[in-house]
């Protein structure tokens, strides 16, 4: 997973040497909490400040042993600190320095992830101002359906992009927290003060209650808001793969020099990517799932959520961040062909217009029904049987009572059917 297009920092949040000196962080502040407090002397936290260490390889010994990886780290940790290790931990559970290091490890992570959907969202924002007035059909069901811009597209993932930055920075705040509240919450054996000194050393906010964990549904929803953004670019990825059809071509993946496509077919360009974004948001999704099974635990406290947590927040994290670093490129060398795009908006001889006929028969004072009727009549005519569409509106006797030639011609001019283009993207910071 972690190639050039997956930042090296989003790796090594998740590795577990960070996680093991984020949790040292975490017990060092701790002491001097107390130290304030009077309950670990100047010597003692002096100690602790300078020769806190731990190996990876002594804590995995240690653990073989012990079979639980906090106290194989403390133990090793106090291999190291000496007779001032006893205060280190004093009062915590596991949990307390295991959950807030996270919390510090998923604000890293979407910190990260927002950086990278700013930079899409720039990416965005350039190709839809350039492609503004780029004509081509719109879709539904598949369906021509009436004339649109190709920069509209763009716009409309900008949007999209915009609210998942918001939703993101809405999922950091929720996991951006620390509990120091002993076994059970209760601040049994340690004062609320070092709780509130830990978090804001750390750049945290305390959780107003906690169980012997912090609860499940805050990593859930920063789970399933991953999720989300990596739906939208399978979204987005989904459209670009629809336009590289070779019956359609409008636009494509850029296809470097030398690159292949097909191992039996030479003449292959497939957009590999954007289907590897596809695939990947459906791992996203399923993550998400099991973050949301994670919510409900037994009682206090459980660990069934361990074990899930430990492979889908670092995978999560890290393929979303491959993902927009791969989108990315993709949106930002996207080959587009406009010719294409006026070939394929003609190419069902103006049926895309029959609204403007329906519109402007309705306006001659015919009923809409037997408006529809007419239009619908030699639209079939098109479809079933390839006869010209605007020719037969033409020379339709009952149309032509109420339309002039030049009003037909009207109805075939896709400009008009554009003239709130600049309306729309004024609503924009472009």
């Amino acid at each position: 997973m972690i190639d050039r297009y997956t930042s090296p920092e989003m790796g090594h949040i998740w590795t577990l040497e960070n996680e093991f000196r984020v949790m040292l962080k975490v017990e060092i502040l701790a002491c001097e909490a107390m130290n304030k407090l009077g309950i670990v002397p100047d010597d003692a936290l002096k100690d602790i400040q300078t020769k806190s260490d731990f190996t990876l390889s002594r804590i995995q010994e240690i653990e073989a042993v012990t079979n639980h990886d906090i106290i194989a780290f403390l133990t090793n940790v106090a291999e190291y600190v000496g007779d001032a290790s006893k205060y280190i931990h004093k009062g915590l559970t596991s949990s307390d320095v295991k959950d807030t290091a996270l919390g510090v490890m998923m604000k890293d992570s979407a910190d990260l992830l927002l950086a990278e959907l700013e930079d899409f969202h720039a990416i965005l924002k350039r190709r839809a101002v350039e492609f503004k007035y780029t004509v081509m059909i719109g879709r539904t069901h598949g369906i021509h359906a009436e004339p649109m811009t190709f920069g509209m597209k763009f716009l409309l993932w900008m949007d999209e992009t915009e609210r998942n930055i918001e939703r993101l920075k809405q999922a950091r705040d929720f996991v951006a927290v620390g509990k120091l509240s002993g076994a059970v919450g209760t601040y049994s054996n340690i004062d609320p003060f070092i709780e509130e000194y830990v978090c804001e050393k750390l750049g945290l906010k305390p959780v107003k209650l906690a169980t012997q964990v912090i609860q499940r549904d805050r990593h859930a929803d920063f789970l399933t808001t991953i999720a989300i953004v990596g739906s939208s670019l399978d979204k987005m990825a989904t459209e670009v793969r629809n336009l590289q059809r070779t019956d359609i071509r409008e636009a494509e993946e850029y296809f470097a020099p030398g690159q292949k496509g097909s191992s039996a077919m030479p003449h292959k360009r497939n957009p590999i990517t954007c289907e590897k974004v596809s695939g990947m948001a459906r791992l996203l999704r399923g993550y998400a799932m099991a973050a949301l099974e994670n919510v409900p635990l037994w009682h206090e406290r459980d660990i069934s959520h361990s074990s899930v947590e430990r492979v889908i927040l670092p995978d999560a994290t890290i393929a979303l961040d491959h993902m927009l670093r791969k989108f990315s490129r993709i949106v930002d060398k996207l080959l587009v062909y406009p010719d294409a795009m006026m070939a394929n908006l003609n190419k069902t001889g103006g049926l895309i217009f029959s609204q403007n006929l329906l519109i402007a028969l309705v306006g001659k004072g015919v009923l809409r029904e037997d408006a529809y009727q007419w239009v619908q009549r030699n639209a079939m005519a098109r479809w079933l049987e390839g006869a010209d569409f605007r020719t037969n509106v033409g020379l339709d006797e009952e149309i032509q009572k109420y339309l002039t030639k030049e009003e037909v011609d009207a109805c075939f001019d896709p400009m008009p059917m554009l003239r709130y283009v600049d309306l729309i993207f004024s609503r924009y910071d472009l």
